[in-house]
């Protein structure tokens, strides 16, 4: 995968997940109840209580929400208090993480060298990571506490169920963290590294090969070239060798024919005296 696209995905990932966790702060229906039934009669008579961070509500039968906000910060439950602060510390830290990312990229041009544009991008996506972490530690904390109520046989207050904002912000927490694994593993990622490391085996590939066949071609030459350097030193034995023998042995049937210009010019000069004698 290019450098690029991997960096434009964990972007594009942790922009939605810092939107859902957004989100989920304002959403209702943390935690949601229902009660009633049919009591005897044809009408249908339900009463839901839900609950969310801000406030707590009651819907009745006749569609009429009463909701009760909670006063002041230090009087709300424990749990609350750390689900906000962890939700709230996970938002601006990712705020932080957007400047540092989008600074980073290789598609923008702030943020220096390469060499400290990496180092950016490594830390926004760490912070990017730390995030994701807080929000899903808060979601995982609120969870907790409304299935401890639920599941505790001894508990004799009203039972509530986890709401859709607790599925959506674990949602938005998971692409956070993986938004940020993209940006850290982006700044490590060969990217270009494996097809010049290819070319280079082809190259060297090629090379080898060529190297062979110069050294096939050298070697065919030099045995060529040498075999006829022997002819040639071979023939050249040969004459010698002839040229000594007649030398040695002046009767013999090797200087026949050396002998034969002797008679030539001995009869060529015996003629040339006949035709003075003769003049």
């Amino acid at each position: 995968m290019n450098i690029r696209v991997m960096q434009i995905f964990g972007f594009l990932f942790n922009v939605l997940g810092w939107i859902f966790v957004a989100c989920t702060m304002a959403m209702e229906f943390w935690k949601i109840s229902s009660i009633g039934g049919q009591g005897g009669s044809s009408v249908m008579k339900v009463a839901w209580y839900w609950a969310s961070l801000w406030k707590s509500c009651y819907t009745g039968s006749t569609a009429i929400t009463n909701c009760i906000d909670f006063p002041i910060f230090w009087s709300v439950e424990d749990h609350i208090q750390v689900v906000r602060g962890l939700l709230m510390g996970g938002l601006s830290m990712g705020i932080l993480a957007f400047m540092l990312s989008f600074m980073g990229m290789e598609c923008t041009y702030i943020g220096g060298q390469e060499r400290q544009k990496k180092r950016i991008l490594f830390s926004g996506g760490f912070f990017h990571i730390i995030s994701g972490m807080l929000s899903f530690t808060g979601y995982v904390f609120y969870a907790n506490h409304v299935s401890v109520e639920y599941f505790n046989p001894l508990f004799e207050g009203l039972k509530f169920d986890l709401g859709t904002p607790l599925f959506l912000g674990w949602v938005g927490s998971m692409l956070e963290i993986t938004g940020g694994t993209f940006h850290c593993v982006s700044v490590y990622w060969p990217d270009g590294k494996i097809e010049e490391v290819k070319l280079n085996e082809k190259s060297r590939s090629c090379s080898k090969s060529e190297l062979s066949f110069k050294s096939k071609t050298s070697l065919k030459s030099e045995i060529s070239f040498k075999s006829v350097a022997s002819s040639s030193k071979a023939k050249v034995a040969l004459v010698s060798d002839f040229t000594t023998m007649s030398q040695l042995n002046p009767n013999s049937e090797l200087s026949c024919v050396p002998q034969l210009s002797v008679p030539t010019r001995a009869s060529g000069a015996v003629n040339q005296q006949s035709k003075k004698s003769y003049v």
